[in-house]
């Protein structure tokens, strides 16, 4: 123990396992001296001396018993003694085994997990002091180095390489029809919908003259030119009087049919195996164009310089914003049991995958570790662990065996 590099808490533990040899030790001299005291006197020392040397036995057993764990008792090589040192590799490997069956399954981790009420102990500590803004200043620290490294070559060579060829794989029709599908049903789409019959409403309002334009070339030669005027103007008259209706009722008939329309494209994307088709065809062609991975990152170079700028600045709309979201969901987290049940479960699944897939990886860290010791330093570690509560059992059996050895002369002098 003396090669072994101890801490703070290893200090007090050979502390105390000293202390507790000392207490166990002491019980056996003390046996001793009653023992030679009592030695060859008759009446009630008789059963002092019977207690007194039972004592001693138990006492010497048991010695022999704790120690023979950790080395050989008075340096003999007595078989089945030094039991750690000479099978440490095997022990580890039972460990390993205990641990993995008992502790580390899937099952026991998952109920752990269900009772400790991870979210909610989350929630909390998102939501207090300054810890959202804790998290974000890390996170900044950490994209604002990365984000410089990532050069506008890796960038097209990923898009180019895996990205887009993995897109082209995947069947992207039924994604986009639910998708679609959850904007119609939301009524999210109303809003684009607004803006572009207001646009179309002021186009048209301000650009009569365009329409004559198109409109006038095209009719009969034999018309007079104020008729088509007086045509174009019914056309303008028209097209703005319904533009405005449109814009101004939002249970118009044109509306409807536009939310027919998109839950009936939006169902074929998903059913219809033509449609379905043409999309895929659709999906491919643009993905294959030539301009589309460095017009991707273009996009890319514009967005991660502006995240550099916003990153730099602990006092941007983003840091900001993302630190306030943070808070919200830690706040989420301890009001929202449905959001909480999710979260739980999530963290579960995604701790039995670990455990599923790499628990035997992580518990071989046991038998790996001890297998490098020593066979003297793996018992001296484990004896600084576990043997100041050994020691109670030299202590129990001095007790016990002066008990005991009271009773049978006891019942040798009752017989």
């Amino acid at each position: 123990m003396a090669t072994m590099t101890l801490s703070a808490a290893d200090v007090v533990r050979r502390r105390g396992l000293r202390q507790m040899r000392g207490v166990a030790l002491s019980l056996l001299l003390l046996a001793a001296v009653i023992y030679v005291i009592t030695l060859h006197r008759d009446g009630g020392w008789g059963y002092v001396n019977a207690a007194a040397e039972a004592a001693m036995v138990g006492a010497l057993a048991d010695w022999f018993a704790v120690t023979a764990l950790f080395r050989h008792p008075l340096g003999l090589p007595i078989p089945h003694t030094a039991i750690v040192p000479t099978r440490k590799d095997s022990l580890a490997e039972s460990l390993e085994q205990f641990v993995t069956e008992n502790f580390l399954s899937e099952e026991v981790v998952a109920t752990k997990m269900r009772s400790a009420e991870v979210s909610r102990r989350a929630g909390e500590w998102l939501a207090a002091g300054t810890h959202a803004e804790r998290i974000v200043a890390e996170g900044a620290r950490t994209v604002g180095a990365v984000l410089p490294k990532v050069g506008d070559a890796d960038v097209t060579a990923f898009v180019g390489g895996s990205l887009l060829p993995r897109f082209a794989e995947e069947p992207l029709s039924p994604i986009a029809g639910h998708f679609l599908q959850s904007v119609v049903d939301d009524g999210a789409h109303h809003a684009l919908f607004d803006l572009v019959v207001v646009e179309a409403h002021d186009w048209v309002r301000d650009n009569r003259d365009t329409l004559a334009d198109v409109i006038g070339p095209r009719a009969p030669r034999w018309s007079p030119r104020w008729v088509d005027s007086l045509v174009i103007d019914r056309i303008h008259r028209e097209m703005f009087t319904w533009l405005t209706d449109v814009r101004d009722n939002q249970e118009h008939s044109a509306r409807q049919a536009v939310d027919r329309l998109l839950a009936q494209f939006a169902d074929d994307l998903q059913h219809d195996p033509a449609m379905m088709e043409r999309f895929e065809a659709f999906k491919r062609r643009m993905l294959a164009h030539p301009d589309l991975a460095p017009s991707l990152t273009a996009v890319w170079d514009a967005v991660r310089i502006a995240l550099i700028d916003a990153i730099a600045d602990p006092r941007s709309t983003l840091q900001t914003r993302v630190a306030q979201a943070i808070k919200d969901l830690g706040k989420r987290l301890q009001t929202d049991d449905d959001l909480r049940a999710k979260v739980d479960a999530r963290a579960a699944e995604a701790v039995g995958y670990v455990i599923r897939t790499y628990g035997r990886e992580i518990v071989s860290v046991i038998s790996d570790t001890i297998e490098r010791w020593d066979g003297r330093e793996a018992a001296a570690r484990i004896e600084l662990h576990v043997g100041r509560d050994l020691q109670f059992i030299r202590i129990n059996g001095t007790v016990v065996g002066a008990l005991v050895g009271l009773v049978i002369h006891t019942l040798s002098q009752l017989l």
